[in-house]
């Protein structure tokens, strides 16, 4: 038995599948997670952050499900701190969200510019391709990234979620 068995007897990773259904599910120019793809608000003018706070402000709202303003504030971490590959991660992963694939994809190469082909940078272009409904470019960059991480628990459990998904769709 897989390592990931407990997952699915405690329901997390039918939660994940659950979530991940949903980004078929968008319509009126809305993401499977309620925030518009069209509405990445402006910073105010004239606004005094730093690349730290910007970052730690981010971080916030991406995790409170605010992809709109997290995305804003990536954006500021990559202008003030434009080597801060921490800043390309979270911007390339608000995009994501917002189904901005276009400009996620324009982050992604950025950051790829910046840091290279890192297990990370992998793993985030493979749940990218992964939101898209591409299953074969997500597969193809998770394997990237576990062989360069091969004991990282989130890279296991994405091919593990895109491997369960894949299977009841062929059911």
């Amino acid at each position: 038995m897989s390592r990931f068995a407990g997952l699915l007897n405690t329901g997390v990773l039918a939660v994940g599948l659950t979530m991940l259904s949903l980004t078929g599910c968008s319509t009126a120019n809305l993401s499977s997670f309620g925030t518009s793809s069209a509405s990445i608000p402006e910073l105010r003018a004239g606004s005094s952050y730093t690349a730290d706070v910007a970052l730690a402000e981010a971080r916030s709202h991406f995790h409170g499900n605010d992809f709109g303003y997290s995305a804003a504030l990536y954006k500021k971490v990559v202008e003030l701190s434009p080597n801060d590959a921490q800043g390309y991660i979270g911007l390339s992963a608000s995009y994501d969200r917002l189904g901005r694939f276009d400009l996620s994809d324009r982050v992604y190469a950025a950051l790829y510019k910046i840091s290279g082909g890192t297990a990370q940078y992998y793993n985030n272009v493979g749940y990218s391709y992964l939101l898209r409904g591409n299953a074969v470019g997500a597969l193809t960059n998770f394997r990237k990234a576990a062989a360069l991480d091969p004991n990282n628990a989130v890279i296991d459990n994405n091919i593990q979620m895109l491997a369960y998904s894949s299977a009841r769709s062929r059911a």
